[in-house]
């Protein structure tokens, strides 16, 4: 069978990183052999990516560093592996990718886009030497895969013109992403929060992407108006101490900071509100997808496409305002427990109808064996 190189910037647990590991399960019986390269080591996911039965390699390149022993490696391994595919993942993948692929002359590169409108400031000098480089190879490889429109819209912005766009939004399991009350009431015995009381929350990693200053703050204003609230962060960087996090502290025990995890379907489960706060750069947030399939309403901030996706099954804020978030949060408690089942179930519904694992699956393959072109958009 045909093989297919991913190559992706690390594996540890992120949007782009739990996408592929999404896509090799769902691919497991597709007409090609899938390798994965990471240009870092295993990290968090390369369990659960040879567990969908890919290889994995690692180039052990270091973070902001220029390797050209990385480089080589991976030449090496598509000369090894002779790949039909080479799909990038993120931008230093997507540069890596393309110079290895023309000199070992891989016949089909793609590149995807995960990020709509980031803010460059937050990253360092190579980062925007990278896309800035990107913007102007982007003729170069065969597609440029997203999976929101805003981020399509963003890059058009800063100079992409691909030969061909290819919108690819991300999927999720409904049967592991479901409503779960044995689940909730385990949750929230194990962290000692009552079964009565409101409980919001949001699985991210530490990022400046992300804005959990922002939750903070409007958790802060809304315990004020609701004592008996709690509140849940989970992801890699989230512990006590790290500046990000600065003001959780005032929120006591009715904070609950849980690191990163394993189990985040019973997590989300537990909660009646989940929330995504992101200040810039978010496409499409695989956390929210995963609420929403987990019949959870959702607040969101008005960042990438986070509006598109929610539809009727939650709210929209702009970003980085604390008094919006909580005066959102204060609508979706007040009306009841039975109404906001009634937004959850509505947000259910939409990712069943638009957003399965299996229907975006099948554009992916569509797209690599070329039976039929994925999505072209023009936002």
């Amino acid at each position: 069978m045909p093989v297919i190189i991913h190559l992706i910037t690390d594996l540890e647990t992120g949007g782009a990183e739990t996408a592929l590991v999404k896509l090799l399960a769902a691919h497991r019986h597709a007409p090609y052999t899938p390798v994965v390269v990471s240009m870092t080591g295993r990290g968090a996911l390369g369990d659960a990516v040879e567990a969908e039965g890919a290889t994995l390699h690692g180039l052990a390149m270091r973070r902001g560093h220029m390797d050209p022993g990385g480089l080589f490696r991976l030449i090496g391994l598509l000369r090894r592996y002779r790949p039909e595919i080479l799909q990038s993942w993120m931008y230093h993948a997507d540069l890596l990718g393309l110079i290895a692929g023309r000199l070992a002359r891989v016949p089909r590169i793609l590149w995807n886009v995960r990020c709509s409108n980031m803010d460059m400031s937050a990253y360092s000098r190579m980062s925007i030497l990278v896309v800035r480089t990107l913007a102007r190879l982007s003729r170069q490889p065969e597609a440029v895969v997203v999976n929101s429109l805003a981020g399509q819209a963003w890059h058009q912005h800063l100079g992409y013109r691909p030969r061909r766009w290819a919108y690819i939004p991300n999927g999720f399991d409904t049967a592991r992403f479901r409503p779960d009350a044995e689940a909730r009431m385990a949750i929230r015995g194990e962290l000692g929060i009552p079964a009565e009381a409101p409980l919001i929350g949001m699985l991210a990693r530490v990022d400046p992407i992300k804005d959990h200053g922002c939750f903070i703050a409007a958790a802060a204003r809304f315990g004020e108006q609701r004592p008996e609230a709690h509140f849940l962060l989970a992801g890699s960087g989230i512990e006590a101490g790290n500046p990000a996090l600065a003001g959780a502290a005032v929120l006591g025990s009715r904070i609950h900071l849980l690191g990163e995890r394993r189990d985040a379907p019973r997590i989300i489960a537990a909660l009646d509100i989940a929330t995504l706060t992101s200040a810039f750069g978010e496409g499409f947030s695989n956390f929210i997808g995963e609420a929403m399939a987990c019949a959870v309403p959702c607040v969101v901030t008005d960042v990438g496409d986070s509006r598109r996706i929610v539809g009727d099954g939650g709210l929209v804020v702009p970003p980085s305002d604390g008094a919006a978030l909580a005066e959102a949060w204060e609508r979706l408690i007040a009306i009841g427990p039975e109404a906001r089942a009634e937004i959850g179930a509505a947000a259910r519904a939409r990712i069943k109808n638009e957003f399965t694992a299996e229907a975006i699956a099948k554009q992916y393959q569509a797209l690599y064996t070329g039976e039929s072109a994925a999505t072209q958009t023009r936002p």
